[in-house]
């Protein structure tokens, strides 16, 4: 999941409720959910609701500097142990180099949490240098689809709640690697289950967020895979007439991963069920599902020139060749390739 040099989300989520505090955390990188939760649950526990109308600073990047930042961070807390200070959108922080000054002299009653999102800071750098030594520096990196469904596992688990692998399957197709929404989808989907039930499954998804159980790119893949012609045009024709629950670009990523992965599949060192698992970093039930009946139905030469069509797929629904054709003809072009 997201990482840091030498630490990880988890380890700090386990440091901060045990009360073990750095001085200074450096939240940076593409994936801006750890860097808002870590951030928000540092300071949750670091302070006391009533503590913190004096104790809890929040600067903003483009309103402020690094000597603001520092100025802020060098007061001492009113009536309390410790003071945090928050700086938000600190990839925007102006004379952001101040900072290697207090990183390599810190306020031990300040907790200073910066937040930058959307890039790193050079390792290179005295701050950097500085800020590890002092605390630190955690880069939160976007995830790759197939680590989805762990993130989901995990993300319920820690609310005593589980999900059916095929429903984890549907709603990280459906959402994609956006883990605010990821999260906020599976919140929703909490809050729907009967009190007696701990268990997400297809039919409470579609009940609740409105992706059909039987009409979706995870069925889709599935029939493709077993090269199941009925069940396949029948989702294509679904996706048609109702188009509100399809989307193109989605459906070809999918399935554009899909063939990439039975192709590198092909290449195992060994081809069992647990070994392209391990080879693949996917889920065993996945690959015996979908991987281990297409390798049986595809040759690699097919697979190849699958992930070429898909590709002129993809070209021909962004207006190259300029030929205007709707994405439902598309797809069906597409699945009559796969399929003959």
């Amino acid at each position: 999941m997201a990482k840091k040099t030498g630490i990880t989300y988890e380890d700090i989520v386990r440091e901060v409720r045990a009360g073990d505090f750095r001085a200074i955390y450096y939240l940076m990188g593409a994936e801006s959910y750890y860097i808002d939760h870590l951030s928000d649950y540092i300071v949750d526990k670091a302070l006391q609701e009533s503590e913190r109308d004096f104790n809890l600073t929040v600067l903003y990047g483009p309103q402020t500097n690094g000597e603001e930042v520092v100025s802020a961070a060098r007061r001492y807390p009113m009536m309390a142990e410790r003071q945090v200070v928050v700086v938000r959108e600190a990839q925007k922080l102006d004379r952001r180099e101040a900072l290697a000054a207090y990183a390599a002299k810190p306020m031990p009653s300040t907790i200073l949490i910066i937040c930058h999102k959307g890039g790193t800071l050079d390792g290179r750098t005295k701050l950097a240098t500085e800020l590890k030594r002092a605390g630190i520096v955690f880069e939160s990196r976007r995830l790759y689809d197939r680590e989805l469904p762990q993130f989901c596992a995990s993300y319920l688990r820690r609310r005593q709640t589980e999900i059916t692998p095929d429903a984890c399957q549907i709603l990280c197709e459906y959402v994609g690697a956006d883990l605010s929404r990821l999260a906020g989808e599976m919140d929703k989907l909490i809050l729907a289950l009967p009190k007696d039930r701990k268990l997400i499954d297809a039919q409470l998804i579609q009940d609740n967020i409105g992706i059909s159980k039987d009409f979706n790119t995870f069925e889709l893949t599935a029939a493709l895979a077993m090269k199941d012609t009925m069940k396949a045009f029948r989702i294509v024709k679904y996706f048609d007439s109702t188009p509100k629950n399809f989307a193109l670009q989605p459906t070809l990523t999918v399935l554009f991963n899909f063939y990439t992965n039975l192709l590198l599949a092909s290449y195992s060192p060994v081809r069992n069920e647990e070994g392209i698992a391990a080879w693949l970093k996917m889920p065993a039930w996945q690959v015996r599902r979908d991987i281990m009946p297409a390798m049986r139905l595809y040759t690699a030469t097919k697979v190849f020139n699958i992930l070429g069509q898909i590709r002129r797929i993809d070209a021909a629904s962004k207006g190259v060749g300029g030929q205007r054709t709707t994405d439902g003809d598309l797809l069906k072009e597409l699945v009559s390739y796969i399929l003959y």
